[in-house]
């Protein structure tokens, strides 16, 4: 496919390239949990986000591709950083006031925000009723997995606020997305758009690591270099890399709808890895996620 060339539609390679990405976030979940035992959230997240702003960096000079070249890409790559660095900070947050499974239907409103958003930026990427009602559908099949979450109650009686920061949370993730299209970025290399959001965020993150007093852990077990590892190899530079050009190639309103069966492998990833039970309820969620994805993506 052309650097510049831009499709209408998501193809195999498209289809194939975000099932590998959900599957990935989903595992991620599973990572970053199990390692909030030996690292505290912010400085988790930016560690990972500054050691895989150095394997972007090594992988653009090894392909010979410019990163700090000047190409008007600086306001909007200061702008995409911001808001993914400010992203992760809302869910970090939040999850110490809300409980995980409200958080995570809260985070996959994101969608709506970029098909609301797209069709000023893009009209052709308006969708249509049909795909509306896809998109309510896929994630509608979220919300019913994750409903028992529903009746929990946070312990610390702010549980106001963790479902705020993770609206928060979605419109940041959806407004990412979104100035990537509207901006310079949108001809920007993939690469660059990447060390953009890695290097932005993970030097925000760690300051506000440092600000608040978060203890960085000075030993480190095998376990938890291991998870920082994945999270920083396998997802924040290789799956992030892959869902860059892929905004870059496809239509965003359609990628992001995808992004709804990312808490399901979650739970999949749970079950496999952590011995958790697979129900009835999710099993028929998967088939309603399924059914909407299809109709949002049907040409």
């Amino acid at each position: 496919m052309s650097p510049t060339q831009r499709k209408t539609h998501l193809d195999t390679l498209a289809v194939g390239s975000l099932l590998v990405c959900c599957l990935l976030w989903g595992l991620n979940q599973v990572a970053v949990k199990a390692a909030l035992s030996e690292i505290s959230p912010l400085w988790q997240a930016g560690l990972r986000s500054l050691g895989a702003a150095g394997l972007v960096w090594l992988w653009a000079l090894a392909r010979g591709i410019k990163l700090f070249e000047r190409d008007g890409t600086l306001a909007g790559g200061l702008l995409a950083g911001g808001l993914f660095g400010l992203e992760f900070a809302c869910i970090f947050a939040g999850l110490q006031y809300t409980s995980a499974s409200r958080m995570v239907v809260f985070i996959y409103l994101s969608p709506f925000v970029v098909a609301l958003g797209m069709p000023f930026i893009s009209k052709s990427e308006r969708l249509s009723l049909r795909q509306s009602a896809g998109l309510f559908l896929a994630f509608a099949a979220v919300a019913w997995a994750f409903a028992e979450g529903f009746g929990q109650t946070s312990t610390s009686g702010r549980q106001w606020l963790g479902d705020a920061l993770g609206l928060l949370a979605a419109l940041l993730w959806g407004g990412t997305t979104l100035a990537i299209r509207a901006t310079k970025l949108s001809a920007a290399t993939a690469e660059k758009t990447l060390f953009y959001q890695l290097g932005v965020s993970g030097l925000g993150l760690v300051a506000g690591a440092l600000l608040i007093g978060e203890t960085l852990p000075l030993q480190w077990s095998m376990r938890l270099s291991g998870l920082m590892l994945f999270q920083t190899v396998v997802v924040s530079f290789a799956s992030y890399l892959m869902w860059f050009w892929l905004v870059r190639h496809y239509p965003a309103t359609r990628l992001a709808s995808f992004t709804l069966s990312t808490p399901l492998f979650g739970l999949l990833a749970g079950a496999l890895l952590l011995g958790e039970s697979i129900s009835l309820r999710l099993g028929v969620a998967l088939l309603a996620l399924t059914a909407g994805v299809a109709l949002v993506n049907k040409k």
